[in-house]
């Protein structure tokens, strides 16, 4: 495992929901500094006052667009984890070209700053929204991906690794459907659902986490880590959270209102792609898609094989309700 003790950090995008738990995981390394990168004032007030007693964490007001913004927040940095996105389908959807400035040009810029900088490391997070992208969010992330990748091949004597991370979407994460859906439950407003029928590849906060310093640990360059995530049923998770709401807050009725599938928006969601599971590698919990050129090292140093079968969302493969439930609790996302 990566120490991160006496580290410098930089976390771009440390005011998100992942951001905030990647936060406060590092701070347990004892990190020399965590430097917190975000447009997002008032978030980064409501973290000052969360951290007023560590030292070792910085607040930096600037945006991913700003190339010598980024490039002076990565002054002296080890680590970068990159996790700055707009990431909401239809606002990217009305809005593409932002999407591009932020999700695309941002990353760019974040890649020229950490090779100027001399970092150590630069891990990217991405999204499941990059396979056979049907939107103009996961169209810009799958190229952000690819100059990460792209980068690592690119970069001559410069010694950083880039890589990225692939999520699914993140339990309990701001403006995603859980929130969105407990809101609702507790104004007495009718549940607004796309399509009972959607399955999607979800993951708590910890799962990411997690991910995100696997990931980081065992990064060679270019490579994209998958989590092989839990596939949930939308039907499933608005049973789990009406039965839990009608019993804690006492709601007699709760109606449904199906809106269909938003501008972009797909009934299923894929890990990987038909041609990245020809030399994707697999292990006990995660895919890894090699870079298309210029990867030589693959001695990992867990055990790994070459992928058996691409994996597709199946309803056989959905986790239970009681499952879901469960992990809603432990995450503390029912309340």
């Amino acid at each position: 495992m990566t120490d991160y003790h006496k580290k410098k950090i930089l976390i771009i995008g440390g005011t998100g929901t992942l951001g905030q738990r990647l936060v406060k995981e590092l701070l347990s390394f004892s990190p020399a500094v965590i430097r917190v990168f975000s447009r997002d004032e008032y978030k980064q007030f409501e973290m000052q006052q969360e951290y007023q007693g560590y030292k070792n964490i910085r607040f930096l007001i600037g945006d991913v667009r700003d190339f010598q913004r980024v490039l002076r927040a990565m002054e002296d940095i080890d680590y970068v984890f990159h996790l700055a996105a707009m990431k909401h389908v239809p606002a990217c959807e009305y809005n593409p070209f932002e999407a591009v400035q932020t999700n695309v040009i941002g990353t760019q810029n974040v890649i020229q700053a950490a090779l100027e900088s001399g970092v150590e490391k630069v891990l990217f997070t991405s999204t499941d929204k990059a396979i056979a992208p049907s939107n103009t969010y996961g169209a810009s992330k799958l190229m952000a991906e690819r100059l990460i990748s792209a980068t690592q091949h690119q970069k001559g004597s410069k010694k950083t690794i880039f890589a990225s991370v692939r999520f699914g979407n993140v339990m309990g994460s701001r403006g995603s459907v859980i929130p969105l859906f407990k809101k609702q439950l507790l104004k007495g407003e009718p549940l607004t659902i796309t399509d009972p029928n959607m399955l999607r590849y979800m993951m708590t906060p910890s799962q990411a986490i997690s991910l995100i310093l696997k990931a980081n640990d065992m990064s060679k360059g270019g490579e994209v880590f998958v989590l092989k995530m839990p596939l949930i049923k939308l039907s499933d998770l608005v049973q789990v959270l009406t039965d839990f709401y009608k019993k804690v807050h006492y709601i007699e009725n709760v109606d449904v209102k199906y809106i269909g599938l938003r501008p972009g928006e797909k009934r299923y969601e894929e890990l990987i792609t038909d041609d990245e599971a020809l030399g994707a590698l697999e292990t006990d919990d995660m895919y890894i898609i090699l870079p298309a050129y210029g990867f030589k090292d693959q001695n990992y140093l867990i055990p790994t094989s070459i992928i058996h079968e691409k994996p597709f969302p199946n309803e056989s493969d959905v986790i239970s309700k009681e499952t879901l439930k469960f992990w809603l609790k432990r995450e503390e996302l029912l309340f």
